[in-house]
């Protein structure tokens, strides 16, 4: 399978040939799958390998990737390399080298970078990163599904039994990925997208059995308990977990930091404690030279924007000019979706009009250049887009007709957020329904919502819609929102 193993071939961390005579690119190459799989503030790394040996296929097509978001023009040059040279590679480059490339194309077809992708993965399952690759695909094409047959392929391949007792006993992966915790991270998050909680926690608790640092099974637990309001338990587990962040990517260590000043907001804390995390565990990451400001902005607009929909504006309005003075800027659209509908929000919302406008226009103008197959894929994005613009205006009547009497956010993944991130739209669906009068509607939606998951300001939602009905089981709705917010925080 690998042509053998001679002077110019090193194996890297998985065991996978790669032709190269330089330790140093292979040292680099094992330390990008580190960072990647914690969540590392690092990841350059992987730029010094190619710089180690300028021929090795991996070390350029895993630059080029990295540097496809940041450098276009010299991803673009990277992948050239690591073209020029597959006759001298491994089988295993080789595959790497093709998923990435179909997963770069400029008319990339997602359906078909995941097949390459399982392609690859049935052959080499040990491969954590290339799993960790394709799941994030899936995770902005809002399929869940795939990414959990990602997990379950590899699990197969690895240890050859059923997938019912994979799932149930997903330790026998160690057959071939001893002491590797990141296998269970990645097997909950998507479980706990499907709504599979309890199996997601056991996952997560797996992996954080195996390495109790490894950050996204302490993010998929949190997930878990946060889902179930056990709010002060979810704060208590990643505050002590928080020690261990200090070395993770902005995203990361922002979107743990929003996690915790969410669960203060869902239980009703003081609001100055869920600004005390914003102020000093969010916004002030921006103040490290190795931070990476949009990986902040998006945790940071999500959260003003859940503090907003509870009606706190006063107390969120100066951050929020901030925010939207950094939209302004149109370096800053289009780094993914769901950064450019808060973006249109906090641009509205601050009565950044002219701006908003402009950021809106853009978005359908590269939505027309999509091809057929993903404009339909995102056809429901440009309309959340829409509806969320209007609500920043105040046009509540507009978001009612953009959105229609069904709307419920969970199909609407494709912007690249988790369940737990897209409830806010939901909220904002809420309040629109309230202020148009739908209260009826909204009684509707809401008891839907709380027989899944009773979060006291849903029964804070459902009492102020009885009492605008005038129906007298308002006080036990406001009752049930008082015993939750008591149970949520002691």
């Amino acid at each position: 399978m690998d042509g053998g193993i001679d002077a110019t071939t090193r194996s890297d961390r998985w065991g996978y040939p790669v032709r190269t005579a330089s330790d140093a690119c292979i040292a680099a190459i094992d330390a990008y799958y580190d960072q990647v799989l914690a969540y590392g503030r690092d990841r350059a790394v992987i730029l010094r390998a190619a710089r180690h040996d300028p021929s090795c296929v991996l070390a350029n097509a895993l630059s080029a990737h990295f540097l496809a978001g940041k450098d276009p023009a010299e991803s673009s040059r990277l992948l050239g390399a690591a073209s020029d040279s597959l006759d001298n590679a491994t089988p295993y480059e080789g595959a790497v080298f093709g998923a990435i490339s179909c997963l770069m194309a400029y008319d990339r077809d997602d359906d078909l970078a995941v097949d390459r992708h399982f392609e690859l993965l049935k052959e080499f399952p040990k491969d954590l990163l290339s799993l960790k690759r394709a799941q994030t695909l899936c995770f902005y094409m809002g399929r869940p599904d795939l990414s959990l047959n990602l997990v379950q392929e590899v699990l197969f391949c690895v240890i050859g039994h059923c997938l019912v007792t994979l799932l149930l006993n997903a330790q026998q992966v160690l057959v071939y990925n001893k002491d590797q915790s990141y296998i269970y991270g990645m097997l909950s998050f998507p479980l706990l997208e499907l709504g599979r909680m309890a199996d997601a926690e056991g996952a997560a608790r797996k992996g954080l059995g195996i390495n109790s640092c490894d950050l996204w099974s302490q993010h998929n637990l949190c997930h878990v308990i946060q889902y179930e309001c056990h709010f002060e338990e979810a704060v208590k587990f990643m505050e002590t977990c928080s020690s261990t962040w200090n070395s993770c990517s902005s995203f990361m260590y922002t979107h743990n930091w929003w996690h915790v000043a969410v669960c203060y907001l869902e239980g009703d804390s003081p609001l100055d404690k869920v600004l005390e995390v914003y102020d000093h565990c969010i916004w002030k990451e921006l103040e490290r030279s190795d931070a990476e400001p949009a990986e902040v902005y998006v945790n940071a607009l999500a959260l003003l924007m859940r503090i907003y929909v509870r009606d706190h504006m006063h107390h969120i309005a100066e951050r929020l000019m901030l925010l939207a003075n950094v939209f302004k800027d149109e370096s800053m659209w289009h780094v993914e979706w769901h950064l450019d509908i808060l973006a249109l929000w906090a641009l509205a919302s601050t009565k950044e009009t002219s701006k908003a406008e402009g950021l809106l226009k853009s978005i359908k103008s590269r939505f027309s250049l999509m091809s057929r197959k993903k404009q339909q894929q995102m056809q429901s994005a440009i309309r959340l887009a829409e509806a969320i613009y209007e609500y920043g205006r105040g046009n509540f009547q507009s978001v009612f007709d953009l959105l229609g009497p069904d709307f419920d956010v969970t199909g609407f993944k494709m912007i690249g957020a988790s369940d737990e991130q897209l409830d806010v739209f939901n909220e904002v669906w809420y309040i629109v329904l309230l202020n148009i009068g739908q209260f009826s509607k909204v009684i509707e939606e809401v008891k839907k919502q709380v027989c899944k998951r009773g979060a006291p300001f849903l029964w804070q939602l459902l009492e102020k819609a009885y009492s605008m009905e005038g129906r007298s089981d308002a006080p036990l709705a406001g009752e049930r929102a008082k015993v939750l917010e008591a149970a949520s925080f002691k």
